[in-house]
C-alpha cells in the first residue's frame, strides 16, 4: 500500500475531523490538524493552530501536501439568528478563501483539496434522487450557504490543485452530532416519525465518510463536484423505526410539524435540519468503481450500535 506524505486537515478538531485523522494516520507519514486550539501530538497526528483568518507560520504545513481537507464551519444546528446566519457564512468563507490564497503562495501546493460542503444545496426532493448533473439546486438560506461556499472555493486559483467540492450527508457515528440525538428520541418514546414521514434522509456511514477522500485522492480523473452520501437514501419514518426495533421499542410518539416547531425553538435549532426531504444520489463515486462499506442504513445503524460503549 502507497503510504502519503502528508495530509492536512483544516478545522479538523471536531467529529468529523477525527474520524479522517484515525483513518489517514494510517496511511500517511504525517497528518497535520489546523485548530484553533493548540492540542498534544499523538503518534503521527500533529496539531498547529491557526485562527482561519490571517496568514502565518501553518502556511508551510500545506507544503508537499498529498491531501488538503476543508472542514471548517460553524454548525447549522441552531437559530438562525442575524447574527447566527453571518458566523454561519464567515466561518466557511473566510477559512476557504484564505486556505485557497495561501495555496496559491506555495512552491509545491497540495495535489488535492476537498472541500467539505453539504449535500443539503440540492433542493426539496421527494419525486427523484438528485446527482451531480441533473441534480436541481433549492432555494432559502442554507442553500445560498452552500452556493456562495463553492463559489469561493473553485474561484480561488489553484491551477497545480486538484479540487473537489465533497457534497456531504449526514454523517452517521456513535459520536456524530445526529445519531445519538435520535436513539434518545427513541429511548424517550418519541422515536416517531417527524413531519409527515415522507421526507428522505441522506445519510453516510462515517467510515465512507474517510474512505470517500482517500479514494478520491487515489483517482485524479475526479475533479469538480461529487456527492459523499450513501446510495439508498431512507425516508424519515423508515429511519426512525429501524432505530426502534435496535431497541426493542415497537411504538414512537410522532412529532407533526407544529410540535416540531416548539421543540427546535426549545432548543435553539431549525426545523429544516428535520422536515427537508433530501435525496441525493453519489452517481459519480458509483460509476467510479466506489464499492460502499454501507449501502443500506439498516447495516449502518447495527453496526454504529455494535460499537457502542
Amino acid at each position: 500500500m502507497k503510504k502519503y506524505q502528508k495530509i492536512v486537515l483544516a478545522g479538523g478538531a471536531g467529529y468529523l475531523g477525527g474520524v479522517l485523522a484515525d483513518h489517514h494516520r494510517e496511511l500517511a507519514h504525517e497528518v497535520i490538524i489546523l485548530s484553533r486550539k493548540a492540542a498534544p501530538i499523538k503518534g503521527n497526528v500533529l496539531t498547529i493552530q491557526w485562527d482561519g483568518l490571517n496568514g502565518g507560520d501553518w502556511v508551510n504545513s500545506l507544503e508537499d501536501a498529498d491531501l488538503l481537507v476543508n472542514l471548517c464551519g460553524k454548525s447549522v444546528n441552531c437559530r438562525y439568528t442575524e447574527s447566527n446566519k453571518q458566523q454561519i457564512f464567515d466561518s466557511r468563507l473566510i477559512p476557504t478563501a484564505l486556505l485557497g490564497r495561501a495555496i496559491g503562495q506555495l512552491a509545491h501546493p497540495p495535489k488535492l483539496w476537498i472541500n467539505v460542503t453539504s449535500a443539503t444545496i440540492y433542493r426539496h426532493a421527494e419525486d427523484h434522487a438528485q446527482d451531480e448533473v441533473t441534480g436541481e439546486l433549492g432555494s432559502g438560506f442554507s442553500v445560498q450557504v452552500c452556493k456562495q461556499w463553492e463559489q469561493v472555493f473553485f474561484d480561488a486559483h489553484t491551477p497545480f490543485t486538484r479540487k473537489v467540492a465533497l457534497r456531504m450527508g449526514i454523517v452517521m457515528g456513535r459520536d456524530s452530532a445526529v445519531f445519538p440525538l435520535l436513539m434518545r428520541l427513541v429511548k424517550l418514546g418519541l422515536g416517531g416519525r417527524q413531519g409527515n414521514g415522507d421526507q428522505y434522509v441522506n445519510w453516510i456511514h462515517e467510515r465512507d465518510a474517510a474512505r470517500m477522500t482517500e479514494w478520491l485522492l487515489q483517482h485524479p480523473d475526479l475533479d469538480g463536484v461529487v456527492n459523499a452520501t450513501a446510495p439508498n437514501a431512507v425516508r424519515n419514518r423508515e429511519l426512525m423505526q429501524m432505530l426502534r426495533q435496535s431497541y426493542g421499542i415497537p411504538l414512537g410518539i410522532p412529532s407533526p410539524q407544529w410540535l416540531l416547531e416548539i421543540g427546535a425553538w426549545l432548543i435553539g435549532t431549525e426545523t429544516e435540519l428535520m422536515l427537508k426531504s433530501r435525496w441525493v444520489a453519489p452517481q459519480r463515486l458509483l460509476d467510479s468503481g466506489y464499492q460502499f462499506s454501507f449501502a443500506h442504513a439498516k447495516h449502518a445503524v447495527n453496526d454504529i450500535l455494535s460499537t457502542r460503549t
